[in-house]
């Protein structure tokens, strides 16, 4: 098998070959489709499976909303169909004939959650609806790349309504720590939490939040967004309810996201030049148990180890596969689970089977480094510590590269350095005329103003102007 391209030769390629080759995606027949495979899919299920536990700790509950929605829908809030109309896609005709008005393929659902809640709404007893939904989307995107911009991805889409502007707020900030909570101890992934700017913001939103990560090229990706929307949807969908006093109010509407673009994030931050380097407590397989003999007689001693281990890791909940194909090598079978960034690897010979032993290799230190021999006694206990280990060293790992290529700026000849391979972190007083003009320059963008913010103020490196808020600019995908 040919070996992938460097990552610092030609990120991009690397990239795009190492989702096919190592069967995570493939690319659709339509122009931006992928086609998501099993070993994918299950990277997803495990995503979501994450997600979901933590929105129902928090009262949410899943729903299913309609694929098409009318397109005098996507007209009521101006700034929303503004935002979305390029990224369209439209249905005209149905069952042979001419539809009497077009109909939106779903690129999100705040116009159908509107005309529903504008229904299920009638007194702050029916208040607060919190709703998650899991579906695709529809974006026609011109720049496509697989898993991080298609035309058609998956996703989770939470939708709610509140009686009060704090309890929006509430809402906006709590699924935003949801999401950092996530990236940090799922997925290894450092991640800045922050407000997006004005030009930033998801459409019609009053408020967006945001967290921002680091890839392995330096640049930014955007990996999960919560939006306070105020009264705005409310008053476009006509969403009231009768208050304590018996007084007609509008809701106050909240939207968070997380799409399967966190796949692409878990790709590039981790990725090596040998393939994937999957975060253990989301991998599809935690591990794979590997045979080694040469001989049926050395086969018929080894099997029943292999398959003892087997069964104890899975009863101690380890996500474990055991690879017993007579048809490949076992150097084939390193380079295979290497490839598709199974996190630990157990190799099993005859003298392995002699010794009471086996060899634990781990995939974040390729080589004879990350390999150690261990008793078969207490493996799963010995397995699940490595599994944590490597979670903590994985994150240490991501969080040293985005400091090193994080430059804190005072002047724009040193932002434009800055920008060209990681965060500049800096002083803004800007206005969007500005901010428009460094991102037609730079192609850096504010990724956005983090929630920890220092005391005291600054000199914008762009203005000159005193500055009360730090911002983070960086070129994005």
């Amino acid at each position: 098998m040919a070996k992938l391209t460097p990552r610092d030769t030609d990120f991009n390629d690397w990239y795009n070959t190492l989702v096919v080759r190592s069967d995570l995606a493939d690319y659709g027949p339509v122009r931006g489709t992928m086609i998501v495979k099993p070993y994918g899919w299950t990277l997803w299920e495990n995503i979501q499976s994450a997600l979901d536990r933590r929105f129902k700790a928090t009262g949410h509950l899943n729903a299913g909303f309609p694929l098409f929605i009318p397109e005098s829908f996507m007209k009521r809030e101006a700034k929303h169909i503004e935002g979305f109309s390029p990224e369209l896609a439209v249905v005209t005709h149905a069952g042979g004939e001419q539809l009497e008005e077009p109909l939106i393929v779903r690129p999100t659902s705040e116009t159908i959650i509107g005309y529903a809640y504008s229904k299920w709404v009638q007194s702050y007893r029916d208040l607060p609806i919190l709703i998650n939904l899991w579906n695709s989307v529809v974006r026609w995107e011109l720049r496509t790349k697989l898993f991080l911009r298609t035309t058609e991805f998956y996703w989770q889409e939470g939708h709610t309504a509140h009686a009060t502007a704090e309890e929006a707020a509430f809402e906006t900030r709590q699924m935003l720590d949801i999401y950092v909570d996530l990236s940090v101890e799922d997925a290894a992934i450092p991640v800045i939490p922050g407000e997006k700017s004005e030009l930033e913001r998801f459409a019609g939103a009053q408020r967006t939040f945001s967290v921002e990560a680091m890839m392995g090229d330096g640049r930014a990706l955007q990996s999960g967004t919560s939006h306070n929307f105020g009264q705005n949807f409310a008053e476009a969908f006509d969403i009231k309810y009768l208050d304590r006093n018996n007084e007609l109010q509008y809701c106050w509407t909240t939207s968070w996201g997380l799409s399967t673009r966190f796949v692409g994030a878990i790709i590039m931050v981790h990725g090596d030049d040998q393939g994937l380097v999957l975060p253990p407590r989301l991998a599809p397989y935690q591990t794979v148990i590997i045979p080694i003999y040469k001989t049926d007689e050395e086969k018929s001693a080894i099997m029943p180890v292999v398959t003892r281990i087997n069964a104890e890791l899975a009863g101690a909940g380890i996500r474990v596969k055991m690879d017993d194909r007579d048809h490949l090598t076992p150097g084939f079978k390193f380079n295979y689970w290497e490839l598709r960034g199974v996190p630990t690897r157990i190799e099993i010979g005859p003298r392995d089977v002699a010794k009471n032993s086996v060899a634990l290799a781990r995939r974040d230190i390729p080589g004879r480094e990350g390999k150690e021999f261990v008793s078969q006694e207490g493996l799963p206990e010995i397995a699940t510590k490595l599994l944590d280990d490597i979670h903590q060293a994985m994150f240490e790992k991501a969080r040293r590269f985005r400091e090193d290529r994080t430059v804190d700026v005072q002047d724009y000849a040193s932002f434009k350095e800055a920008v060209k391979v990681g965060f500049a972190r800096t002083w803004w007083a800007g206005n969007n005329e500005d901010e428009l003009r460094i991102k037609e320059e730079t192609k850096a963008t504010i990724r956005c103003f983090p929630l920890e913010q220092p005391e005291g103020k600054g000199r914008c490196f762009y203005t000159g102007r005193e500055a009360n808020q730090l911002a983070i600019f960086s070129r994005a995908y």
